[in-house]
């Protein structure tokens, strides 16, 4: 005879949803924790039959209202593409959605009826557990929580290695502008930055790493982080910033500032977004279509019982003129 669900979650010593969720290999529950219900199932007969989930028919494209707009656009529309083909190939439909964090999320999830759930890009940590209450299927994308399979960018490796580049071609003060440090990408891009520094056993200043204030747009952020910088008693002479567009805004402004790039001062992004090639930024290339059609493949595969790992994707030092160290002087006037 079959024992309930309930009678599983008592011998395993743990809640009826950590139970059902184990069972149904979904996110917010460790793997001992995992491995133990399950072979508890199968020690006392549950009819794991039962929790078999129906095949995916609709994924939710999750995003906080942050990045749905035209300045995230770059990254995340390619990222979009690749997820969109891969469902376009399994028959899939992937509907794009913004959440709104100060409303109910549950309503504002379970109003879309979808099946599994593909969280792109940084999102609030009550935001996310709500999302994991739901009990559905949960990949994410460009970010990463405990318990929960993902798909990112080395970003740590990326920003470490332009650090690098910078390093070797003769720069001596490296600044580095952040956006929040909540959010997972950023932060490795800083630690890859200070790890580069460590490598090359130089001192991290810390007056030459400047975060953008949140609430700030990235035109007054950027004015206000160079500002700081360039007050400085010896200004940096390259700076590495944590995307493509805040590198291509602080390209813009030290040209208006009449700082020559990059015989003072040599700028560098991540992320190599179109207009970084048109405007010869020097940045990291990520595989933007990848991360989202890996994400899918991810989901599907974790909706389907299968074992998946985290994925770190590789990423590539692309070298062009804001960074050249022909005819650089390194001093500002």
């Amino acid at each position: 005879m079959s024992i309930s669900l309930r009678e599983l979650a008592q011998a395993a010593g743990v809640s009826v949803g950590t139970a059902s969720r184990a069972l149904k290999h979904q996110a917010g529950v460790s793997e001992a924790t995992r491995q133990q219900v399950l072979g508890l199932a199968q020690s006392l007969g549950y009819d794991i039959a039962r929790l078999q989930a129906k095949p995916i028919e609709r994924i939710l494209f999750l995003m906080h209202a942050d990045h749905a707009t035209a300045a995230a656009a770059p990254f995340y529309a390619e990222v979009r593409c690749g997820a969109e083909m891969v469902c376009a190939q399994q028959g899939i439909e992937l509907k794009p959605f913004s959440i709104n964090a100060s409303s109910s999320i549950r309503r504002q999830v379970l109003q879309q009826e979808i099946d599994a759930i593909l969280v792109v890009g940084y999102i609030e940590p009550a935001t996310l557990a709500a999302i994991q209450a739901l009990g559905k299927p949960l990949t994410m994308v460009d970010t990463a929580a405990p318990f929960v399979p993902s798909i990112n960018p080395d970003n740590q490796a990326g920003a470490q290695a332009m650090t690098v580049h910078l390093i070797a071609s003769g720069r001596q003060r490296i600044a580095f502008v952040s956006g929040s440090l909540a959010h997972h990408s950023i932060r490795l891009r800083e630690r890859g930055y200070r790890m580069a520094l460590f490598a090359a056993q130089r001192l991290a200043d810390p007056a030459l790493e400047v975060l953008i204030p949140a609430g700030l747009s990235l035109q007054a952020g950027v004015e206000q982080a160079l500002d700081e910088l360039l007050k400085l008693a010896t200004p940096p002479d390259a700076i590495v910033a944590y995307n493509d567009l805040c590198a291509l805004e602080i390209l813009a402004q030290l040209r208006a500032r009449g700082v020559a790039v990059p015989q003072q001062i040599a700028v560098a992004g991540f992320d190599d977004i179109a207009a970084a090639d048109a405007l010869q930024l020097s940045t990291i290339a990520v595989d933007k279509a990848a991360l989202g059609s890996a994400g899918i493949t991810q989901l599907l595969q974790h909706a389907s019982h299968q074992t998946v790992r985290d994925e770190l994707h590789p990423i590539d030092l692309i070298l062009r003129h804001s960074t050249a160290t022909e005819g650089a002087s390194h001093a500002l006037a």
